[in-house]
């Protein structure tokens, strides 16, 4: 089908089409980095847990490590930072069914447009 044979309006949907399928890969791109923050929270925490009080525990901050008030602090702050992550690994999941779902209408819509015009070239 030529270029010219495709009317204004499923020119746009096909450009909506476009948008929405990079706006799915920038969340689901979102999604994977928010999974592996909250990965590394989830294994701090784990190490966390295997050591004693007296142990003394440092936190990265910017290109240096700082000693910590303690373990209590640490990994009440880590708890906070999960509680975070989790929220927002909730949220993009939301956005990237709801954008799976338009995509998907939007492109039968495509389909079926194509293959009526096809049909009447």
């Amino acid at each position: 089908m030529a270029e010219e044979e495709i009317s204004p309006q499923l020119r746009d949907q096909i450009n909506r089409l476009q948008q929405m399928r990079m706006q799915q890969q920038m969340i689901m791109q979102q999604r994977q980095q928010i999974e592996l923050r909250l990965k590394e929270v989830e294994e701090a925490l784990e190490e966390l847990n295997k050591t004693d009080a007296k142990t003394p525990i440092y936190k990265s901050v910017g290109a240096i490590l700082i000693k910590t008030k303690g373990k209590t602090d640490v990994a009440k702050e880590l708890k906070e930072n999960k509680e975070s992550l989790d929220l927002r690994k909730t949220t993009l999941e939301k956005q990237e069914g709801r954008i799976k779902e338009n995509l998907n209408e939007l492109q039968s819509k495509v389909q079926n447009a194509l293959s009526m015009s096809e049909g009447t070239s």
